[in-house]
């Protein structure tokens, strides 16, 4: 099965400096079949004026993963966490027990993101936070694992999460296709990045999503030059 949200049907809101849209039900946009994919909650695609972010708020029990598609992202915290993360790189802050934290645009252009949560499979967790940067040569045509909380993946060099689950990305030159396994009780959540793909034989354009489930396989193959970011959970 797989349930295409194309970016046109997104809900969403124009704060002025904030552009969002939302996957799933966020905010003051409600949508009873889009509350949730498995354990992915929520997938807002952001777009941040420069000069500006979110204020300090605080968050608890939530695994909440920032990939930047462009620009730069800057975190501060109440532990004293403090980090730039640049396009094509992650985030990851594990809210836990509670965390108060502000996101900002410090860049001279807009930020575009996709800000991620994954409900945790255990509650009140040490908060943590965390960003790397990773080779983007390893995502040619092959999912590079950047967050992670499936043990198979323990000790490969992702980042650390609270939930059985992982946030990946790839690259694709146009006619280029590619086959991730997607096991039983496994969902999955893709969302064209840049350019365009077919998944398992329907149409995905830029920043459109399609939650996949009850099947063996992602079958995806790009029509045009493309990036890809893939989210695993559990289904239910």
């Amino acid at each position: 099965m797989i349930d295409v949200r194309p970016f046109a049907s997104l809900g969403g809101a124009d704060h002025g400096w904030l552009k969002a849209k939302h996957h799933f039900s966020f905010a003051n946009y409600h949508d009873a079949g889009r509350m949730n994919w498995g354990r992915l909650r929520v997938w807002n695609d952001d777009e941040i004026a420069p000069g500006t972010g979110f204020d300090a708020h605080p968050h608890r029990d939530m695994e909440i993963i920032t990939y930047v598609r462009e620009g730069a992202i800057t975190h501060r915290d109440n532990l004293g966490n403090e980090g730039r993360t640049g396009a094509g790189d992650v985030q990851i802050m594990s809210a836990g027990t509670g965390v108060v934290h502000a996101e900002y645009n410090l860049e001279p252009e807009t930020t575009k993101i996709f800000q991620i949560w994954i409900m945790p499979d255990k509650r009140g967790a040490k908060p943590n936070w965390g960003a790397k940067t990773f080779p983007k040569a390893a995502r040619d045509a092959a999912f590079e694992v950047l967050a992670s909380g499936r043990p198979a993946d323990a000790g490969q060099g992702a980042l650390s999460l609270n939930v059985n689950g992982a946030v990946m990305a790839a690259t694709l030159a146009k006619g280029q296709t590619l086959e991730q396994a997607l096991a039983p009780g496994r969902a999955a959540y893709l969302v064209v990045a840049k350019g365009a793909a077919t998944v398992n034989g329907a149409a995905l354009g830029t920043r459109d999503g399609a939650g996949i489930v009850d099947e063996d396989a992602i079958r995806i193959t790009a029509e045009e030059d493309a990036e890809l970011v893939l989210v695993e959970v559990a289904k239910e």
